[in-house]
């Protein structure tokens, strides 16, 4: 590989997606790059970004930076969060939203979906008063093809191995001849959308909780920044943020506490009421 092309992949990497490469990570793009430039009939990396140089064509330049973004998620991803989420923070948001009876929920880079049909599932099991709630949910993510599996909610075997109780799938999922699907009403109770988060996201307007887990690691500190603060304006005063169990906020912003009262990386709002 080139020096020049690693160069002006990674520069164009960070300005499509926020993603630091850094240095020495020329197997990643070639594992990833090579097969997308043989599906496109392209006759190899070279080409490739050769074509990207020109800037003629948008989907290309979205199709590298999907295939760059990592896509790794599976259900119920790691316990302990989901834990926190069962016992600590939706109780104490539905103590403090009993009147209004409303909860908007945010999960950002959502991937393929099983972050947010897990938390919907926790919903249903966990808190059977909530059915009479309003519950706006938000999942987003860079990748459209990502966000196309997630709203088709069709999973594999494998897939559905991957953390998900047996007495869930029952129960949530309707067996096809490809795998399983979450049935419907599961699905439709999310709102997937496509978002860059080096974008301007305050649209969105304000949420009880935002979950953002597993995807800060990959950006720069200006980046991490930047998305923190502009998810700080958008997040309620008593409401909570979760990172990745790798990831936090000392160092970044002022915009966010530990809350202690969680083992996970759950943050609260430096403005929370006391």
């Amino acid at each position: 590989m080139k020096v020049a092309d690693y160069e002006y992949l990674s520069t164009f990497l960070m300005k499509s997606s926020g993603l630091a490469l850094g240095p020495g990570k020329e197997y990643l793009l070639e594992s990833r790059l090579v097969p997308l430039a043989q599906s496109l009939g392209l006759a190899d990396f070279e080409g490739l970004v050769n074509e990207l140089r020109r800037g003629a064509d948008r989907r290309l330049s979205e199709s590298v930076t999907e295939a760059m973004t990592t896509n790794e998620t599976l259900f119920f991803r790691d316990k302990t969060p989901f834990e926190d989420l069962k016992k600590v923070l939706l109780p104490e948001l539905m103590a403090v939203r009993q009147a209004e009876k409303t909860l908007r929920i945010w999960c950002a880079a959502a991937s393929t979906g099983q972050e947010p049909y897990s938390l919907i599932m926790l919903l249903r099991e966990s808190f059977p008063s909530l059915s009479n709630w309003k519950i706006d949910f938000t999942a987003t993510d860079i990748s459209q093809q990502m966000l196309d599996r997630a709203q088709d909610g069709l999973y594999s075997q494998f897939e559905v191995q991957r953390g998900l109780p047996v007495t869930h799938l029952v129960k949530y999922f309707d067996q096809d001849p490809k795998g399983w699907r979450v049935k419907a009403e599961i699905r439709n109770a999310v709102r997937f959308r496509k978002l860059n988060l080096l974008d301007n996201f305050a649209l969105l307007g304000a949420f009880d909780l935002i979950m953002c887990r597993n995807v800060l690691i990959y950006f720069d500190q200006e980046t991490k920044k930047s998305i923190l603060e502009r998810m700080g304006k958008l997040l309620k005063p008593d409401g909570f943020l979760m990172l990745g169990a790798a990831e936090t906020v000392l160092g970044v912003t002022d915009d966010f506490v530990r809350y202690r009262s969680c083992p996970s990386a759950v943050y609260a709002s430096a403005r929370r009421p006391v």
